[in-house]
Formats: C-alpha cells, sequence, structure tokens
C-alpha cells in the first residue's frame, strides 16, 4: 500500500510540474504574441515585406518560428531570441512593444525609414541586448544615454541616421562591446 501512495504522489508531483511548464510556455508565447503584435501595428509595411506571413490565427506552439524575421530558441517553443527586419523599408517609429518579448536579444530593424527617437528606456525595452541594430534610418536626438545600460551589448549600430549630438561618454562601460558603429 505504501509503495502505491508513493507511485501515486510521484505521478502528482510529475503532473504539476508538466502543468507548470505548460503555464510558463503559455504565458511566455502570450507575451511574445502581444510583442509581435505591437511590431505589427506599429510598423508599416508598404511592401509587404512581413505583415503577409505574421498569421496571429494560429498560435501553436513554434508557429510564431516561422514568421519572417523572427528567429526562435527552437521550433518546439514560441520564445522569440531575434528579431530582423533590416531593409524592408518599413516606416513608423521604434516599436515599444518589445519589451513583451522576454527572451529578444537580437533586433535588427536597419536599412528602414523609421523616424523620431531612440527611446530612452532602451535598456528596459530591450534588457538582454546582445546586437542591436538601428543603422541607416531616420532616427534623430542624441544617442539615449540609457544604452549604457544595456549591459550584454556585443554590437550596436546606429549609423546613417539623424542623430545630433555626442557620443555619450557612458558607453566605454559597455564592457562586452565588440562592435560599435555610430553616427
Amino acid at each position: 500500500m505504501a509503495h502505491n501512495t508513493s507511485l501515486v504522489i510521484a505521478l502528482l508531483h510529475i503532473f504539476a510540474l508538466s502543468f507548470l511548464n505548460v503555464l510558463e510556455i503559455s504565458n511566455g508565447s502570450e507575451y511574445d504574441i502581444s510583442c509581435l503584435r505591437s511590431i505589427n501595428e506599429s510598423l508599416e509595411d508598404p511592401y509587404n515585406k512581413f505583415k503577409h506571413s505574421w498569421n496571429f490565427g494560429n498560435t501553436t506552439i513554434g508557429s510564431m518560428c516561422k514568421f519572417i524575421g523572427v528567429t526562435c530558441w527552437n521550433f518546439d517553443d514560441n520564445r522569440i531570441i531575434g528579431i530582423e527586419l533590416g531593409n524592408m523599408r518599413l516606416k513608423g517609429q521604434f516599436p515599444l512593444g518589445i519589451r513583451n518579448c522576454s527572451y529578444l536579444n537580437h533586433l535588427n530593424l536597419s536599412g528602414n525609414e523609421l523616424t523620431c527617437t531612440i527611446p530612452s528606456n532602451i535598456s528596459y525595452l530591450f534588457g538582454y541586448a546582445t546586437t542591436l541594430d538601428l543603422s541607416s534610418n531616420n532616427f534623430s536626438a542624441e544617442i539615449p544615454k540609457g544604452v549604457v545600460n544595456c549591459t550584454y551589448l556585443n554590437a550596436l549600430r546606429l549609423e546613417n541616421n539623424q542623430l545630433t549630438g555626442l557620443i555619450p561618454p557612458e558607453l566605454v562601460l559597455l564592457h562586452r562591446i565588440k562592435k560599435l558603429q555610430c553616427c
């Protein structure tokens, strides 16, 4: 009898852990879907370069990994690690909804027609950034000092924009940086 009780308890533990795992994947997927929806809504795609593949009607595991420009950890989950929408002639502003892509570490929005400023709270929006490429757009104003809080950055490209002011000296605090192209 004690053996059966132990077996039942072990099976209940396995079930509970599996259920928590499903909840975690589900919540991660919901945030990532929210992230991609925000990008979809905030960027104009006049030449239909990516939006035609972003089908939000299918939210099964791995479906978002098939979207043009989206990279996931693997095809068995929806945890987005990269968004590559360079040279698509997109219009709009920096998509603030990227803050919902919890695992995002690579963002390339280069070669588009994005305007306004680079958000001052970029490290909050994109906390695990290793690569940030916003080059060849129409971003204006100064390089935000908040970029120094993106402590995992290996590559930062901001050249060919309408940026003004000096390069923030705080950028020397980015100890992991290997590639820096500004102004």
